[in-house]
Parts: structure tokens; sequence; C-alpha cells
């Protein structure tokens, strides 16, 4: 539709609608957010005062390969760097979820007995793994021995409360003392493809060996610090592990034909590595590609027995919050030395030759591709290695070290090995991921506990970064908004700022929703050199430090110069979707008084209107003036379109009065186009416009979020183009997340899908059929049950 604005009042302003109460979408968070102070500052740095304790490990433990269990002593030396005065100390014992009465075992539930009477719990039942597990879990003696706990030769009282413990002072702990006690523990290692779990052990049934991976395996201290004081939330299964910085001196000893990957570095590689090991070590650090420490040959070789013998491997790793390790007689071994800028390092991989050949081809190389990127986005990684080790765990981190879990597919009759797409990408994105979080949250040291987003969404959102410049359209399942649309859609939704243990939706809500919302953010919100730097900004002022989520968005914030709390608000705090409406448009064109143009533009419209029936059918009819011509005067030659002198004069004389810059303004011809739009969703994001003009020309025009400030339901936009537009499209890059495209155009466009035809499958449900369908694998002269059973009914 096309209206003309008189040319002395022409309107340029947006109209608002106030029908309902006014919802401002960008009211400020700081209701929300805490108070600054001196340890966490209003721009989201850390204060003058700020402060973080310390915990400094020495451990000594052993491996009993035979009966799958550790023992081990351990010296912990506390920092109190706090203000306050301690008079007790809680340490995490994870190992206890493994107890058969542990609060994870026994708040596990079902679906109701209405939804399995209906037939709809999962798969209609449990899955083999599922059961399996659930009895194992009933029988497994799992869970921390704690045998003694001790300082200067004393026992010290300690209480146990499920999976933490307390262990009360002596003497009050001032600000500035440190606290050294010993604790002497064993544990039985889970199977980890039955029990699940971060850490466990994998059985080989064809050469009978075992591989582990061990984390969460000696008593750690749980985090003090200004936000939360004790962060002792028990170990549910979800919600991680918050952790404080310390330097470890850990010996382990296992059987003498293992290989032992572990965070840190190790110290005596003369006493387990061979010569030939070792030179092959040193011929890494220069490499230009991996090179194998030990060969799947040697690994394969190993296999083939069981050594009586022990051997003490010795780590050291320093400013670390946690370690871990793994150790198999089945490893294969390659690095490759990584140095540029402030990084030093080696990438080491470990597997087992059920992991190759993708696991030599891709695995090292991964690291190194992951410690590239994330030092673009963050920092030069400050650690002496970086590791991947191939295990029963599918995907879990720790400092320096990772587990992994995707391998080929071996056939059960040919052999042969093969892997799916799936399996080669999901390798490559899962170590880029548990790689990448030395970054999040083993350097940049947020509380896992609490908020799982803070280092899953933020690692998942730099892991789809370095997945994109692995290679052209690599397929990443997070990060592009178009992904997560089917999630926004959906019932079962908590905000993202949602404790861990609450997550509705695990994977969604705390790895896809906050990457998500980030890469907008990013290519949409703020740009890329200012979403970039105040990114890095953030890594660079926590690194080594505990941020909470008021730290980073204040960080966002205050580093792009950009005030972000509506997007925080909405896509953070709410579960609103984005859904933004063309509700409709209306064309205008300029009045120029010009006679000619405007009668000539009148007579267009006129005939552009459709012609009756009446009109159409009566056209056929005889007409008197046909057959008597000299009835015809000046009114069958000329209309109300005719331009008449007077209206050529009344034409001159208002030009006459107008200014120069005016009569420029009507010389313009522009078209003018007030188009309506709504916030169905509720969520204001950007308004992003493929403008289509009747040439054929297409272009972008990008409006803030700031347009739904006044009116954050509806809003009426002015558009102007220099030719008349015929097609429009908001956010024609899918790059918002919205969950309703089909409103999105104008003109709309037909939404395209198919729909199958099926034969009707009749007699499906046939008993007395199905009772005597012949069973499978009878050897030659048998006779199935069911026709064993009819003839002897007939005799």
């Amino acid at each position: 539709m096309r209206k003309t604005f008189g040319f002395m009042a022409l309107c340029l302003t947006v109209s608002a609608y106030a029908a309902e109460p006014f919802d401002d979408k960008f009211r400020q968070l700081d209701e929300v957010l805490p108070t600054p102070n001196t340890y966490r500052t209003a721009s989201g740095a850390p204060g003058a005062a700020y402060w973080q304790q310390r915990a400094d490990y020495t451990i000594r433990a052993t491996l009993d390969e035979s009966k799958r269990a550790i023992s081990g002593s351990e010296q912990i030396r506390y920092h109190n760097n706090s203000p306050d005065t301690l008079s007790y100390l809680w340490v995490q014992l994870d190992q206890n979820i493994y107890k058969k009465d542990s609060d994870a075992r026994k708040m596990l539930t079902q679906p109701s007995r209405e939804a399995w009477a209906k037939g709809r719990s999962p798969e209609d039942g449990f899955k083999f793994e599922g059961m399996r597990g659930i009895l194992a879990g009933l029988d497994f003696d799992g869970g921390f021995n704690i045998k003694a706990v001790s300082a200067g030769g004393q026992p010290l009282k300690y209480v146990i409360n499920r999976t933490m413990m307390r262990i009360d002072l002596p003497t009050p702990l001032k600000p500035g003392q440190s606290f050294a006690f010993n604790i002497d523990w064993s544990y039985n290692i889970n199977e980890q493809k039955v029990l699940g779990g971060r850490s466990g052990y994998e059985h080989f049934d064809e050469d009978k060996n075992d591989l582990f991976e061990i984390a969460q395996w000696f008593p750690r201290m749980a985090a003090y610090y200004d936000v939360m004081g004790w962060q002792h939330k028990q170990f549910l299964g979800s919600g991680e592990f918050t952790l404080e910085f310390g330097d470890y001196d850990v010996q382990l000893t296992v059987p003498a034909d293992h290989v032992v990957a572990a965070t840190g570095e190790l110290q005596n590689a003369g006493e387990v590595l061979s010569a030939a090991q070792r030179e092959r070590f040193n011929k890494a650090r220069t490499a230009s590609a991996p090179v194998l420490i030990v060969t799947q040959e040697e690994a394969e070789q190993a296999e083939k027995s069981v050594s009586k013998a022990s051997k003490t491997w010795h780590f050291k790793a320093a400013n670390v919050r946690d370690f871990a390790w793994a150790s198999s007689r089945k490893f294969i071994w390659d690095a490759q030395g990584y140095k540029k800028d402030g990084s030093n390092l080696m990438a080491m991989s470990y597997y087992p030759k059920e992991g190759n050949p993708l696991w030599g081809k891709y695995s090292t190389q991964a690291i190194i591709h992951t410690i590239e990127q994330y030092n673009k986005f963050s920092f030069d990684y400050p650690y002496p290695t970086a590791i991947s080790v191939n295990g029963p765990v599918g995907g879990m981190e720790y400092p320096m070290i990772s587990f992994n879990g995707p391998r080929p597919s071996k056939d059960k009759k040919t052999g042969e090995l093969t892997w799916s797409q799936q399996t080669k990408y999901g390798l490559i994105g899962v170590i880029i991921h548990e790689v990448g979080h030395n970054y999040y949250p083993m350097i940049i040291n947020s509380d896992e506990r609490q908020w799982t987003w803070m280092d899953e969404g933020l690692n998942t959102f730099v892991q789809y970064l370095a997945e994109q410049a692995w290679e052209d359209n690599y397929p990443s399942r997070r990060g592009e908004p178009r992904n997560i649309v089917d999630y926004m859609r959906s019932q079962n939704q908590v905000p993202i700022m949602t404790n861990s243990e609450s997550l509705l939706q695990f994977g969604n809500n705390a790895y896809a929703k906050p990457a998500t919302g980030l890469n907008i953010l990013r290519e949409t919100i703020l740009g890329r050199e200012l979403f970039d730097h105040a990114f890095k900004e953030y890594a660079r002022r926590w690194k080594f430090k505990r941020p909470t989520p008021a730290d980073f968005f204040r960080t966002m914030e205050d580093a792009s110069g950009t005030d972000l709390d509506w997007f925080w608000r909405g896509w953070f705090y709410t579960t609103d979707p984005v859904d933004i409406s063309i509700d409709g448009i209306s064309e205008y064109g300029v009045n120029t008084k010009d006679p000619e143009k405007e009668k000539a533009w009148k007579k267009a419209q006129k005939d552009a209107q459709p012609i009756s029936v009446s009109e159409q059918r009566n056209k056929e009819l005889p007409k008197r003036l046909d057959s008597h011509p000299e009835l015809k005067d000046f009114y069958n030659e000329h209309d109300e379109f005719t331009v008449t002198n007077k209206d050529r004069n009344m034409y001159a004389e208002a030009v006459e009065k107008l200014e120069p810059w005016e009569k420029d303004l009507l010389a313009q011809g522009k078209h003018l186009y007030l188009v309506d739009f709504s916030n169905l969703g509720g969520l204001v994001m950007p308004l992003i416009l493929e403008i289509e003009l009747k040439s054929g020309k297409k272009y972008i025009e990008r409006i803030p979020a700031e347009v739904w400030r006044y009116s954050p339901k509806k809003i009426t936009k002015l558009i102007v183009t220099d030719e008349p537009m015929v097609g429009l499209t908001q956010d024609p890059y899918w790059e918002t997340a919205d969950i309703d495209t089909s409103n999105n155009s104008w003109p709309r466009k037909v939404t395209q899908s198919r729909v199958e035809l099926f034969k009707t499958e009749r007699d499906r449900n046939n008993l007395m059929r199905d009772f005597n369908t012949p069973l499978k694998g009878k050897g030659k002269g048998e006779k199935d049950d069911a026709k064993a059973d009819k003839e002897a009914a007939s005799e």
C-alpha cells in the first residue's frame, strides 16, 4: 500500500505502542549483580585487595593393577591468604560419589509409573548399559578409605559429610599463616564403561589388559573465596570442581611395563624410559610432525605379558589447580614440540592400538592447533606440556592432560577398521574442547560447582572459533545460531544463570546457549574487533585467578565500551527466545505537487485496481455512443486526471516560494516505507534488514537493539530507498537464533518441506502367524519349539 505525505509536513519518527505496562528490557543489572568492592571492582577487574588461597601437594601413590585399586599418602600445605581466621578446613572426597549410599546414587529417578504404563519411558525400557550400571553400583565397593589424618605426627579430628571432609584445626589458622597435614587413603577404581564418571579403568578382552585414567583420585582442598566462603556443595556428578592453585610433587608407582601420562613434567626420564625413547623424545622437541616415543609395535609387544616388577614415575607441576594421570602397557606415545611467543611445550598423545589410525593422524595435531588458536583469544599457553589420552572417558579435562574417547570401529567379522564422519570430527572437536579447558577453567579458575557455563560455555565458544580455523565448512555442533533454535523453542528450559546441579538439558544450557550467545555478541552486536579485545582482556585480568559471572559481564562492558546489560539479562537470566516478525508495510511517496507527476500517479493507481465482474461482462453490451458518435463531448476525452493550466499555475507559484534545499528534497524522488515489527519472543535483538530493490540490488541495513528501548513489543521503522523496494528480510543470515523465520520476510516466503506416502500395513499384529514363524539358527534335522509343541499337542 502506498500513501503520500505533504511536502511541507514529512514525518520521520518511529512510532511506539503503549497498550500494555512498560517492560524495560534495558534496565540495568545493578539489582542482580553483587556490589563492587576492594576485591572485585565495578570494571570487572580484580581489586587492590583481591586474594585467593593456595594448597601445595606432595603425593606418593601406588597402582595395584591386579586389584584395580590405588593407595596413597599425601601432605597438603594450606596457605591462608584470606583476611579471615579459619578454625577448620574442608577437603573434597570426590570418590565417595561411588559409595553405595551416596547422594548421587540415591537421588536417581526413573520415568513415572504413568509414563511406563503408557510406553513413554526412554526406549520403552532400560538400555543394557544402563541396567548394568545400576546393578553394578549396588555391588561396587567404592569411595575413599581414609586411613589417617594427622599433622606433626599427631592425629587430627575430622568429620566426613558424604563427599566432603571437615578437618578441625588444633589452633585457628590466622591470615598469612600456613598449615601442613597428612592424609593416608585408598580406594577401588571403578570400571568406567560400567559405572561411568570422569575417570576409571577400561578392560580389553582381546589382550586381557587394562587402561587406567585416574582423576579425582586424592583428597583435595575445597576452595575458600570472598564470594562464597567455603565452596563445599556436595559432588553430585554434574557440578564439577572448584579448586585452589598450588605446586605438586607426585610419585606414582605402577607396573614396570606401564607407560604413564600425567600433569606436569617427568623428573626421572633416565629411570623410566629407555635410551631410545629418551632420544626420540628429544628429537620430538624440534620436530615438524609428531614423533613416536613408544611405537605401536612396542606397545603390542608389551601387551603380551604382565610385569611383576614395579617402577616409579616422578612428576612435578607448578601453579596448577589439580593433577590427573593415565597408565597402561598398551599405550602408544607420540609427541611434538611447540614454541612460539610465550608458549614452549610438548604436545603429546597416548593411545592404545585400538585408537589408530585416527589417533596417530589427528590427536597431537589437534593439540597444537588448539594452543595456536586459543592463544589468539586469551593468552599464551603457560604450561610445559599438553596431553591427550585415549581411554574409556569420552571427554574430560585436567591441567595439562585430557581424556578423550572417540575411536575407529572394528568389524567383528573382517577386522576392518572404519570410522564415520561424526567419529572423525568428534575426535578433533573433543580434543580441541578438552585441551582448551586448560584456559577455561584450569587457568581462568571459575567456580565449576556453582556455574557450569563459565567454563563449558566460554570454552565451547572458543572451541567453535578453533574448529572453524581447522578447515572450511567444519561441522561444528555448537556456536552457530541456527543450531540452537530447536532448544530455544523447547519447553523444559531454565536460565543459563542456574546452579550446575539444577540445569535442564545440560549440554544445550551450559555449553551451546552461552557459546551461541557469545558468537552473536561477537558477530552481530559488538563486532569482532570490540569483542575480541574485551574477551582477551577478561582472560588477561583473570589468568590464575577466580572470576565470577559479574566479573565477566562487567569486563566485557568495560573493555568494549558498550552497555550490554540488556543482552546479559535476556540471554543469560531468562529463557525468552528471539522471534521478531515483520507485521506489515506501507509505502509512501513525497507529494511533489507537480500536476504532471501526481495526476499520472493517481491514474496509475486507479488503473491498477481490479476490474469488477460486471464491468468485464458489460464490455460485450452494444453501446449507444458507438452508434451515435455525435453524442461525444469534452468529458469523453478528459477526466479528473487531466492536467489543467490552473494546475500548472498553482504548482509554479508553490515552487517559487520554496527554499533551494526544499526544492532539492522534492527532486530526490525517495521511496518511503513504514514497516511494523513485533517482538513475539520477548528477547530483544538488533534488526538486520536485507532490502531488495526493483533493479535487483540488495543491501543490508543494521539497526541496534536499542531500537526496542521505548517499545519492547512493537515498533514501526521508516525505510527510505532510492527506488521501489520489492522485498524485505529480517535476519537474512540467521544470525540471531530467531525461532520462526516464516514471519521474517515480506512478501512472505513459501515454506518448503516433504511429505511421505506409506503403504498401509495390514495384519501387522498376527499372533497365529508369529507363533508359527520358524526359529532362526536351528541345526539340520532340528525342529523349532513352536512346531514341536504343535505336533505334541496333536498327538
